[in-house]
């Protein structure tokens, strides 16, 4: 019984794949997804003015998601020396997105507002680095 048991270990996978963020994603199509993704953080505006909170949370979400995976993959394959500084942009970047996501949550303009400026800042701030 104990031989069928271990046997039986055997044809498990024991791996841990660890690609979490970015599952192969290459340099070159994180390059390349950067910038529409950025736009598409960018015209949340457009709902936030029209004050469809629900709506801008949904695309808030989805292109964050996309550009913060894009983010990290460069970020990554810098050298080492550069990246402390691109992953404390990258703090600051998505942690505005998570905080204009609850002031929309609350519908709360003027913190939407407010977060919609850093991010923007932000965004600015870490493309001109990478």
């Amino acid at each position: 019984m104990a031989a069928s048991f271990s046997s039986s270990l055997n044809n498990i996978a024991c791996g841990l794949d660890l690609r979490m963020v970015a599952p192969d994603q290459t340099i070159e199509e994180a390059k390349n997804g950067i910038q529409n993704h950025a736009k598409g953080l960018i015209q949340v505006k457009d709902l936030i003015e029209l004050k469809a909170w629900r709506e801008a949370q949904k695309e808030l979400r989805k292109s964050s998601s996309l550009l913060k995976q894009d983010i990290y993959t460069i970020i990554q394959a810098k050298p080492g020396n550069e990246r402390q500084n691109l992953r404390k942009l990258y703090f600051n970047l998505f942690n505005s997105v998570s905080k204009l996501d609850y002031a929309a949550r609350d519908e709360d303009e003027s913190k939407v507002l407010q977060c919609y400026d850093k991010i923007v800042l932000a965004l600015n701030e870490i493309l001109s680095e990478l």
